[in-house]
């Protein structure tokens, strides 16, 4: 009788704690391609910009009440600017490059979003009253400041801190539209990746300010030699320095973010973790303070559990589902989507045949990574699929249809229009030429397509999938080894596409866009 009560205590036990688990929140707090995160809090709302460098919409602005679930609200601009490389035209493209990493700041009654462009060679300023109904106002300037922080202090001046390895500062006007004249830029730290080493690899940047209880504290994030990716903390009494510097985190290679605190006066490191093909993926960490200092981590750990609540899931708040159906005053486009480049707003409708996305050629192109009016969302991990169903009949010869996954070594199912006749193809591009590794016969104007994505421990695996009547899936092709690329620097995106490689004026319809947080068990 002992033992059975004993077992029962016991099981009792670990059933509460797994319940005590299910109702916390796990990191990584995004299984998705949601690097360079800036954060702030006002009031008991809590506010993300994000890096997407090519896509447009570009510079998300996301929302949460507790840290952990997340909500697309914004953009901080439709476009960045008209030229080729933004535009894939001319055979010029911005892979990799566009706007990278912003700072984030709420300076009395403005939210202000900033970021720099290699692509153009500027700066750039966002502000706006309602983060999230705009309108958004914009300012740039010359130059680029690289993986800077916008920073106000309280005696009323500006300033942007940035750099790699050598850390500088330069002041602005008030207004924050420029450069303020006359400003000199200052070197602030000489070196500020000596705190983890000095034996080489890539150099402390990703700055991030703040000011705690009269000091300035500024995050870097580098890669010592041999190592792996380190949070660096300097903190000095004054925002010109001396800046004292010390290693804030080095653990799973989780790093690059800031600090933020909560109303109830608990404080998190925002950082993000590289994970392989589904990208650079969001974590939290808690943090406490001593002698001055923000510790990170439980005993320099990162925790796989945190005091926050449980997430719902990232659809439909990253990711979601899309029929084509718009009511009146609906957007568009619902902000989970995002075009690969430019789009050429000519060449696509949702209007012209309801409940449908409408894809028309306008160009000849090589490839799916040179298709303008690509329109993509993430991938999520640890699993995650979608699936479409596309008209053919008004396609060209020449033209390509279908879903894809962009980046460098992308893959896709579609259909290939020729003469007088159609095919199912599966398409990769494994070493910067794409192979067409199975073609089949295809005698009806739609098909339905899927692709499914195996982001588990890594292993970074997608499928390709057809069906002729949306019941029965048939797999098409050999499966795609995932891999994150440099050239791209971006994780792996589901995107529907149709471009012409002979005649343009073709168009192809999408009937619906599905995405999933699972795929389909098989043998």
């Amino acid at each position: 009788m002992k033992e059975k009560s004993l077992l029962c205590l016991l099981w009792c036990v670990l059933f509460l704690s797994d319940l005590s688990k299910a109702q916390t929140a796990r990191n990584a707090i995004i299984f998705a391609d949601v690097p360079d995160m800036a954060m702030i809090r006002v009031g008991d709302s809590y506010y993300m910009s994000s890096t997407t460098m090519h896509m447009s919409p570009g510079l998300p602005i996301m929302k949460s009440k507790d840290l952990v679930n997340w909500q697309l609200v914004s953009y901080a601009y439709d476009t960045l600017a008209n030229m080729d490389a933004l535009n894939l035209t001319n055979g010029k493209s911005t892979y990799g490059r566009g706007s990278w990493a912003s700072s984030f700041r709420y300076h009395n009654g403005l939210f202000y979003v900033t970021t720099f462009a290699q692509t153009t060679g500027k700066t750039y300023i966002f502000t706006t009253k309602n983060i999230e109904k705009g309108p958004w106002e914009m300012s740039s300037f010359s130059p680029s400041y690289h993986d800077h922080t916008l920073f106000f202090d309280d005696d009323g001046k500006v300033y942007l801190i940035y750099g790699a390895g050598k850390i500088k500062m330069v002041e602005l006007e008030a207004d924050v539209s420029a450069v303020k004249k006359g400003s000199v830029e200052q070197i602030i730290i000489e070196n500020a990746s000596l705190p983890s080493g000095t034996g080489g690899g890539l150099p402390a940047e990703g700055s991030q300010l703040f000011k705690v209880n009269g000091k300035y504290y500024l995050f870097n994030i580098n890669w010592p030699k041999g190592g792996m990716r380190t949070v660096v903390v300097h903190r000095a009494d004054k925002i010109t320095g001396p800046y004292e510097g010390r290693v804030g985190l080095q653990d799973l290679g989780v790093a690059q973010g800031g600090l933020i605190d909560t109303p109830d006066g608990k404080w998190y490191a925002y950082l993000f973790r590289d994970y392989g093909a589904v990208g650079r993926i969001p974590y939290l960490v808690p943090v406490t303070w001593k002698d001055g200092w923000p510790v990170l981590g439980n005993e320099g750990k990162v925790p796989e559990i945190l005091d926050l609540p449980a997430s719902k899931g990232l659809m439909p708040g990253i990711v979601a589902s899309d029929d084509f159906s718009r009511k009146m005053g609906e957007p568009t486009l619902p902000l989970v989507w995002q075009w690969n480049h430019n789009p050429d707003n000519q060449l696509w409708s949702v209007t012209e045949r309801k409940g449908f996305l409408r894809l028309k050629t306008g160009k000849i192109d090589t490839s799916f990574v040179s298709a303008r009016n690509t329109l993509t969302q993430r991938t999520i991990g640890p699993e995650s699929s979608a699936s479409t169903l596309v008209d053919i009949s008004k396609m060209k010869e020449g033209d390509m249809a279908g879903l894809g996954l962009l980046q460098k070594k992308y893959g896709f199912a579609g259909i290939k229009r020729g003469k007088g006749k159609s095919s199912i193809v599966m398409v990769r591009s494994l070493t910067g030429k794409a192979e067409e590794i199975e073609s089949l016969p295809l005698a009806q104007n739609k098909v339905y397509l899927k692709a499914e994505c195996d982001f588990k421990d890594k292993k970074d695996t997608a499928s390709f999938f057809y069906s002729l009547d949306g019941k029965s899936w048939l797999p098409i092709g050999k499966p795609l080894k995932m891999s994150y690329t440099i050239p791209h620097f971006m994780g792996y995106r589901f995107g529907l596409f149709n471009y012409a490689t002979k005649n343009i004026g073709g168009y192809a319809d999408f009937d619906f866009f599905r995405v999933e947080d699972k795929i389909e068990k098989r043998n």
